[in-house]
């Protein structure tokens, strides 16, 4: 290890002083220029990184010299971390005060300013550096509050509060270096994504008092509104007007109705904190908060941090930027998180407000609503026809749920993780979505929902779901609009212009189309048919087809979902206006369409005048022991093939049809859960015999594409001979993950965070692309396949499609485009784009 002589123990903040963030942290480098841009800083000394591991070891600088630097005045000690989003010890102001410094500031500036002074420093010291109960510490000033603290503190600690202003600096930088070294705090900070040896500095800066006979205080100011991004000087300022103007009235910082204000009783340092803020913002290509004291009426500039802001003024402050010139337009790209925005396309409920948070779950689809507790499918459509807003509640859904999630303005379920099938299908829908609520108890009988704290909420009170943040609250909450405003529209065109991997979305409804385009998707990746087998008109056709006998008897009923189905396709076509649309053909077991419970059987008989008996024996025929592995997807294709036929042509004739309005349409049919390539052939046997036979009937010409999703470790695997009969092959990465782990992602939140937290996973494969397990499998199957057929279009459609570490691995396998739902589309388009931005620069570095 580095003797410690080897290096500078500390250096005087100058402008040609020689500092670097990354040996003396972002404060010490951001207050070198603030003094660069000649703003009033007091005097600082930055103590670098190898100084405060060594104060962390046990080896302490020269706090003689570091204190002569100040000449005896009051400091304060910050952190200086080498990033500042991972946070730090905190701040102890009034370093040095003690009983001389005491009595010395009740004679300059009086006995109520000095106690609370000292007051503030006992506690602070107490606090964060000797580690006493904050309790026995907590009061408002006084000469009696600050008798009783140094009490205390002597009482605690067998000694009485130090007075020497070396031992003060000496355990205040030790206390810091030891809790930054602490597990907790490295925890914390590579929860933020900082590394495990994240280095931190210490900056000691002279105390402005805030103080004297003229206009005195402290504040913060900036230059918008962090929740909009809108241009507005907002703040803080807590401060007293001089003696002469009644010295007891606090101010505000600007102009308010409830008082006098810094803007208008000093209205030359008002403007002089605006103009600070400019020059801020111009040179250090920044929005930032500026942390301000006044002393006697001079002002001193103490710090300034980039603004805290919310997701949607993050999108306007980097745009804004860009147009004024002052960042460029791919900086302005990089600047925004790509998971941050989707907060921006939905209504949000306002971090301004005050919440009463009954529970929390898991934040499974974003966005905020209010709404009426229902806690059926059945009563949530009931209140939507009534046009009342209500929030389904269930332990959990299933795909009978469907309908009510549709009428609810947001989901709630007692179970579940970020794939279950309320997650899943609330992101695709955009519905506010929270999973995994375990704080609550659900009493679907008496439908009564029972929180923690022992409140009780029945059907038709209102609360609040909150799934960006994963809040359940009390009550109607406050709500912010969704942000497709013109800064939001400008920055995704921006990232249009650099990415290099496609977007397309999952739809399986018009409404979903719109969606899609309404966030210029640039097509559909995955339309799922038998979503649209659940509307009631459709239902009872669909089981009629499921218990016919014969072929021909299947034939009637299918005879009557067709129309269905190829309305359901014109509308999709002509939505999508000539892009791309890629048609899953049926996948899910038959048994999801028929009722499980004994009501819902008798109905059903009554519907298609069969006995209850034979209406049981049929469900419990077509009911398997683990249906995901069972008779679905293809092989429901190959054994009774006139649904694959139905749905061909189906396709065919509303291709032709929508090609007569418009440009001309180009389907493409995608056989799920394919594992064999003879399976491949039996289907695209059939489909183009059907095509044939449209083509002979309608007398029109039309192309189409056929081509797969793989799902199943052994389609990947063979994905070479597979891609012989398919023009493109795309992965359907939510069952390809249950398949190659074993999981089923219904089921696997129920211990999933247990798996992550021990170190298992390093994150829940399904909602992060497995790379080394998952990602294998892509990466045979994508090569095996463009082996065999170089021209094969490659594609993720799974969820993982809108995960941005997801697409980041698919653009290095030379994927075409991904697909998610209309909701993470805008996700995806600006993720795409920060890795084409960033291969730039790392290409850029190497050459």
């Amino acid at each position: 290890m580095q003797k410690h002589s080897d290096f500078t123990q500390y250096t005087e903040v100058t402008p040609s002083a020689a500092i670097d963030p990354a040996r003396h942290g972002w404060r010490a480098k951001c207050l070198q220029r603030l003094i660069r841009l000649d703003l009033p800083v007091p005097k600082t000394v930055a103590l670098p990184c190898d100084t405060v591991r060594a104060i962390a070891a046990g080896q302490m600088p020269d706090i003689g010299g570091i204190a002569a630097r100040f000449d005896g005045v009051l400091v304060s000690i910050r952190p200086s971390p080498g990033n500042p989003d991972w946070g730090g010890p905190n701040t102890v102001l009034n370093v040095g005060m003690n009983g001389d410094k005491h009595a010395q500031l009740a004679r300059d500036h009086g006995q109520a300013f000095a106690d609370a002074t000292y007051l503030g420093f006992v506690q602070s010291y107490a606090i964060h550096v000797a580690r006493l109960d904050p309790d026995m510490f907590t009061a408002e000033p006084s000469a009696e509050a600050l008798a009783a603290a140094l009490a205390a503190y002597e009482a605690e600690m067998d000694e009485e509060f130090p007075q020497s202003p070396a031992q003060q600096f000496t355990e205040v930088m030790r206390s810091m270096a030891r809790a930054w070294e602490g597990t907790t705090a490295r925890l914390l900070r590579e929860a933020k994504g900082a590394p495990a040896d994240a280095p931190l500095g210490l900056v000691v800066q002279e105390m402005a008092q805030a103080f004297g006979p003229g206009l005195s205080g402290r504040g913060t100011i900036q230059l918008i509104e962090p929740v909009t991004g809108a241009p507005q000087v907002t703040g803080r300022f807590r401060g007293l007007k001089p003696a002469n103007r009644k010295a007891e009235e606090t101010l505000y910082l600007v102009k308010d109705k409830r008082g006098h204000s810094l803007e208008e009783a000093a209205p030359e340092v008002f403007a002089a904190l605006q103009e600070h803020c400019q020059i801020c913002r111009r040179k250090l290509r920044e929005e930032m908060q500026i942390e301000f004291a006044l002393e006697n009426g001079a002002l001193k500039v103490i710090d300034a941090v980039r603004v805290q802001r919310s997701a949607r003024a993050s999108v306007r402050i980097a745009v804004t930027l860009a147009k004024n010139k002052i960042i460029n337009r791919e900086e302005a790209i990089l600047r925004v998180e790509p998971r941050a925005i989707s907060e921006l396309l939905h209504y949000q409920v306002d971090p301004r407000a005050p919440r009463d948070r009954i529970a929390r779950g898991i934040a499974a689809s974003p966005g905020g609503a209010s709404g009426r507790l229902v806690f059926t499918s059945a009563d949530a459509q009931a209140s939507a026809a009534r046009d009342e807003r209500c929030i389904l509640v269930r332990r959990e859904t299933s795909p009978e749920d469907i309908r009510g999630m549709h009428a609810a303005v947001a989901v709630l379920t007692e179970r579940g993780g970020v794939t279950s099938h309320a997650a899943v299908i609330a992101r695709g829908l955009g519905l506010p979505c929270i999973v995994g609520a375990s704080e609550i108890d659900i009493n679907q009988r008496d439908k009564v929902l029972k929180t923690k704290d022992g409140r009780s909420f029945r059907e038709g009170d209102v609360i609040t779901v909150d799934g960006t943040t994963g809040d359940v609250l009390a009550g109607q909450a406050e709500m912010l609009e969704p942000a497709l405003d013109e800064w939001f529209t400008t920055l995704l065109h921006w990232a249009d212009n650099v990415r290099d991997i496609g977007v397309r979305a999952n739809a399986d409804t018009p409404d979903d189309a719109r969606t899609a385009r309404m966030f210029e998707a640039e097509g559909i990746g995955l339309c799922r048919t038998e979503h649209m087998f659940f509307d009631e008109d459709r239902l009872t056709v669909m089981r009629e087809m499921i218990f016919a006998d014969t072929a021909k008897d299947r034939k009637v009923a299918l005879d009557l979902l067709l129309p269905m189905q190829r309305a359901d396709f014109i509308a999709l076509f002509d939505i999508m206006a000539g892009l791309p649309v890629c048609i899953r053909l049926f996948d899910p077991p038959l048994h999801e369409f028929l009722p499980q419970d004994r009501e819902g059987m008798r109905e059903l008989a009554e519907a298609l005048d069969r006995p209850l008996s034979e209406v049981m024996r049929r469900v419990e025929a077509l009911s398997e022991f683990n249906p995901m592995l069972g008779l679905r997807g293809v092989r429901i294709g190959v054994t009774v093939p006139e649904i694959y036929e139905m749905q061909a042509r189906a396709i065919f004739e509303a291709t032709v049809e929508a090609s007569k309005r418009g440009a001309a349409v180009v389907p493409e049919v995608m056989i799920p859960l394919v594992s064999a390539k003879r399976e491949v052939e039996l289907v695209k046997m059939r489909v183009d015999a059907v095509a044939a036979a449209v083509r002979t009937a309608t007398a029109a010409d039309f192309d189409y594409r056929l081509g797969v999703m793989v799902e199943t470790p052994r389609a990947a695997l063979r994905a070479g001979e597979i891609a012989q009969h398919a023009a493109f092959l795309s992965f359907g990465t939510n069952d390809l993950t249950q398949m190659t782990y074993g999981l089923s992602r219904d089921d696997a939140g129920r211990f999933m965070s247990d798996y992550v937290q021990q170190g298992v996973y390093p994150e829940d494969p399904f909602h992060v692309l497995d790379e080394d397990g998952v990602g294998e499998l892509l990466l045979m199957g994508s090569a095996r396949g463009r082996e065999i057929r170089q021209d094969v279009t490659l594609s993720v459609c799974g969820e993982h499609g809108g995960n941005p570490a997801s697409i980041a691995f698919c653009r290095r396998l030379g994927f075409d485009y991904v697909s998610c739902s209309p909701f993470r589309v805008p996700v995806a388009r600006l993720a795409a784009a920060h890795f084409a931005l960033l291969d730039r620069q790392n290409s850029k570095k190497y050459q």
